[in-house]
């Protein structure tokens, strides 16, 4: 059977350690994750939904500017959350260096991993992983900033060629497994992403729905 996000998946994951360099000046002083989306801080928007799902603890990993972000969360309990915060000092580990980080805290089942700064109306719900994936990826439209797109797919498996290509929103279901044989320290995700591929384990699903990679002041402002 397929694990959903909720009572199959009751942990996630998101990422807020990036510096958000193409963001700057605004990142000088606040966190990419804080900055204000429609009346609310971006990651808030995924924390509300992550509590109407039923997940139980959501793993924040923090670098740069993590103290506002521990004093504008606090430990989740508005959310009905518990939050555990995985500090990565000055420097973040990347993607795959900050969940593997984090894993002792996700637990032994598929986990979310949300890139905090992403914004979007799909349902984490609809979401689910087969059990002989590694990892399920959602993927959108290739953006006018990533043209080329990232992976292409093939009925539901994730390859590296295609008919056509698609871009990772930032947002999957990950099993513990997919990090097997990694080394702590700061390494990406993408390597571990194509390997599980590789091996015919990386699934994926479409979504045609709004999305937006917060990665300027021009995308955050065409989103106000």
């Amino acid at each position: 059977m397929n694990a959903r996000v909720g009572a199959d998946a009751p942990r996630a994951m998101l990422l807020a350690a990036g510096r958000g360099e193409r963001m700057r000046p605004l990142t000088d002083t606040v966190p990419k994750a804080l900055l204000m989306v429609r009346g609310k801080p971006l990651i808030v928007h995924h924390l509300e939904q992550l509590s109407r799902l039923g997940v139980q603890r959501v793993v924040i990993n923090l670098a740069w500017l993590g103290a506002p972000i521990r004093a504008a969360l606090g430990d989740g309990s508005r959310w009905s959350l518990r939050i555990h915060y995985s500090d990565e000092g000055s420097e973040a580990l990347e993607t795959g260096g900050g969940i593997l980080r984090a894993l002792p805290w996700l637990g032994e089942a598929p986990f979310l991993v949300v890139n905090a700064d992403v914004f979007t109306q799909f349902d984490f719900a609809q979401l689910a992983i087969a059990p002989e994936a590694l990892a399920q990826l959602l993927l959108v439209p290739n953006p006018d900033h990533n043209p080329q797109g990232d992976f292409a797919l093939s009925g539901t498996r994730v390859t590296d060629q295609g008919a056509r290509a698609w871009t990772y929103a930032g947002i999957g279901l990950f099993r513990p497994e997919l990090f097997a044989g990694c080394t702590p320290g700061r390494f990406p995700l993408l390597p571990l992403l194509r390997r599980a591929g590789a091996l015919g384990r990386l699934h994926g699903q479409r979504y045609l729905g709004p999305w937006t990679d917060v990665g300027s002041p021009e995308r955050l402002a065409a989103l106000q």
